[in-house]
């Protein structure tokens, strides 16, 4: 296995509990994307992407609006560091 000299960046993940390997980068601007980068692991946010997808869909959000960006905000909030993001209301997940 070629060793490329870039280390993997470790986390302890808010969401999954255990160390995990980071993001990256930041994935959001501002104050929350900081602390996802700094406490939330790749596989954790994957998951909110899939259910960020079902949000704007359900919600109708544009993720080009200001005020869209903000509700998504408030529940990246939820979702990683609060009682986890709520579902629409009447919600039913897809049967796979």
């Amino acid at each position: 296995m070629a060793d490329d000299g870039q280390k993997v960046r470790m986390v302890k993940c808010v969401k999954l509990g255990r160390e995990l390997p980071g993001l990256d980068r930041p994935p959001w601007k501002g104050e929350i994307g900081k602390r996802i980068y700094e406490s939330v692991s790749k596989d954790a946010w994957r998951m909110w992407v899939d259910h960020s997808k079902m949000l704007l869909n359900e919600f109708h959000l544009n993720p080009l609006d200001p005020k869209a960006q903000q509700i998504m905000e408030e529940q990246m909030e939820q979702f990683f560091f609060g009682e986890g993001s709520k579902l629409p209301e009447g919600y039913v997940a897809p049967k796979h």
